[in-house]
């Protein structure tokens, strides 16, 4: 029997201490409810993970992009609808001013409603806006101003990933071509049934213009709306696919915790076994 060197409580340390650090690494998993904690847990699950991750949270932002630019398009579609009722109104202002039974009185009080009705519509299309950005002229606050150019949204995770509104939107007076009516309206020259007569054309055609603006608002919501329900289930189905490599099973986890629990108490008796064995010697040396 030799006892310079326990091989024995060599080995029994050895292997206690790799049962110690799978007892570790259990624990650590249980604790924090992950399977991988560190790159070394399982390097190319983590890689694969983190790729995931990143997915998930960058269609997350996109989904707030596109509920945000939602709103937008809501908020543009009820202010035209706003101006729709307004051109209803003046149409039916001119409808009245054009037959005989309508006073010259009553045609000069019909002059001014037009004239307050138009300023009222050039007001909805300075001041609409999301976030300041102007939805129905190109600038707030200026009447008369400029066409909307497109409003690109970004919709996923690469650049070319965008939904944009269409451009040309102006729907004030100037862009609904009623810049001469309003002259008219707010010169307060006497007008006749004839002159409100010849009117009703320009506001069909403006009511007309008015509708292919919020239409085409209306398509991009619908067109934002798909892209977010989509991205909303993809999200989840990523998530689900980060989280049966990076998540925990409990229930594995436990018993390998349980079974590594064991073989430590087991290797820790036979640590003391082997440390007492070299006691019989001493029966030798009596």
């Amino acid at each position: 029997m030799r006892i310079n060197t326990n091989v024995a409580s060599l080995q029994a340390q050895e292997s206690a201490t790799l049962t110690n650090r799978n007892l570790s690494s259990s624990l650590e998993k249980l604790s924090s409810g992950l399977r991988i904690n560190k790159a070394s847990d399982d390097a190319s699950g983590l890689a694969i993970a983190d790729k995931l991750r990143t997915q998930a949270s960058s269609l997350g932002q996109s989904i707030n992009n596109g509920n945000s630019a939602i709103a937008l398009t809501q908020i543009a579609d009820k202010a035209m609808a706003e101006q729709s009722n307004i051109l209803d109104t003046i149409k039916a202002k001119f409808l009245q001013a054009s037959t005989g039974t309508t006073s010259p009185d009553g045609i000069k009080a019909i002059e001014k409603d037009v004239n307050k009705l138009l300023d009222q519509l050039n007001n909805i299309a300075s001041q609409t806006n999301y976030n300041g950005t102007a939805l129905l002229q190109a600038s707030m606050g200026a009447a008369g101003s400029a066409a909307r150019g497109s409003i690109t949204f970004q919709m996923g995770e690469t650049s070319s990933d965008t939904i944009a509104t269409t451009s040309g939107v102006r729907a004030n007076v100037t862009g609904l071509s009623l810049t001469a009516i309003k002259t008219e309206m707010a010169n307060g020259t006497a007008m006749s049934a004839g002159t409100a007569r010849g009117y009703l054309a320009t506001i069909d055609k403006a009511i007309t213009t008015l509708d292919g603006w919020r239409a085409d608002y209306g398509s991009t919501q619908n067109q934002l709306e798909s892209a977010v329900r989509n991205q909303m289930t993809q999200k989840t189905n990523i998530l689900n696919a980060e989280s049966v490599i990076r998540d925990v099973d409990y229930a594995q986890e436990s018993a390998n915790f349980n079974k590594q629990n064991i073989i430590a108490q087991a290797g820790t008796y036979a640590l003391s076994q082997a440390n007492a064995s070299q006691q019989n010697v001493l029966r030798l040396l009596q």
